[in-house]
């Protein structure tokens, strides 16, 4: 089964007093640790489709299923639930809490919701993620004292820190130079290896997209192309 599943989806937003149709009828599948670019210029529709797959907007018409489950008839309670335990979010602006060192801008979100860790495993697994990011070094700094890789280098970790199946990352290399760019993308692919997380990028960065196992193409809010290399794990039922 696959993890998602996009069946027609179409999202139209009002301006004025004309209609933008952001999505046009998109279907497509995404399995369980797919490492996958939803790719496309500015206004293709990709970030609307992230939004979706995230629970953060919802399908004008059509269905989004994560796990079989259609999201769209969903409780606020149980989407909250759907965000903290299955999704990870990294945003291209860091969205870190200025105030809180790396250590504790990575345990945020598990202060968020029930913890599913005694306060030792909690400690020993954000150590762990602070290593695995590299950041050993400055788990006491401050953002303000790191540089945009670093600071995206602890939203990576932040984003895993409940463990989640699926992580989605919206230009996550969007304010970095190329050789940052690619020790971050190198950095989430080793995850994507080592740990079998999902991870679903919207983005434009040729470098994302050629270490993709699956890409998607959009074009004025279709599918222009769906791409799935012989390395890329199958849907299994």
């Amino acid at each position: 089964m696959a993890i998602v599943e996009l069946q027609d989806v179409k999202k139209i937003y009002p301006l004025g007093k004309t209609e933008v149709h952001a999505v046009k009828g998109v279907s497509f599948e995404i399995c369980k640790g797919d490492f996958i670019s939803i790719a496309g210029p500015s206004g293709s529709g990709k970030s609307t489709i992230l939004n979706m797959i995230g629970c953060i907007d919802v399908p004008t018409e059509g269905k989004v299923l994560i796990n079989g489950t259609e999201t769209g008839g969903l409780s606020d309670k149980t989407i909250t639930e759907l965000r903290h335990k299955v999704l990870g979010f990294i945003f291209q602006s860091f969205n870190l809490i200025p105030v809180l060192n790396v250590y504790e801008n990575i345990e945020f979100p598990l202060l968020l919701g029930k913890a599913r860790m005694t306060k030792a495993e909690k400690s020993e697994w954000i150590e762990m993620l602070i290593e695995e990011v590299g950041l050993k070094e400055w788990r006491n700094h401050k953002p303000n004292e790191l540089s945009g890789g670093q600071r995206q280098r602890v939203a990576i970790a932040r984003a895993l820190v409940t463990k989640p199946e699926i992580v989605l990352a919206d230009e996550p290399t969007a304010n970095l130079d190329s050789v940052t760019s690619d020790a971050i993308i190198n950095l989430m692919k080793k995850v994507n290896r080592d740990l079998g997380t999902t991870f679903i990028f919207s983005t434009h960065d040729p470098s994302i997209v050629d270490v993709a196992d699956h890409i998607i193409r959009l074009r004025d809010g279709m599918i222009s192309e769906n791409y799935r290399s012989e390395d890329s794990r199958a849907c299994r039922e």
